[in-house]
């Protein structure tokens, strides 16, 4: 299992990550809201500026002061050895 940091000593866990986006436009904006209504919110921002919102599969939205380009950054460096482990399995 691949984690990832999202700032502040918080991680998650990098397979559980559907997308990381941008949090400006109002459609996510509101996807936050809700999210914090149904206590499914993630403040792992501190206090400061969210610069992304991450969704995962298991309905939580996370905020996180880290930029979206560092965040797919972590993802992106293990993606190709996932995809050959997974191929020398078969």
């Amino acid at each position: 299992m691949k984690l990832i940091n999202i700032g502040f000593g918080s991680v998650v866990s990098a397979q559980r990550v559907i997308a990381v986006v941008s949090p400006d436009s109002a459609p996510i904006k509101r996807l936050g809201q809700e999210a914090r209504e149904r206590g499914m919110l993630i403040d792992a921002s501190f206090g400061r500026k969210t610069r992304s919102v991450l969704v995962m599969d298991s309905d939580h939205v996370i905020w996180s002061s880290l930029g979206v380009q560092q965040l797919a950054a972590q993802l992106g460096d293990g993606a190709g050895e996932e995809q050959e482990m997974e191929e020398d399995e078969l």
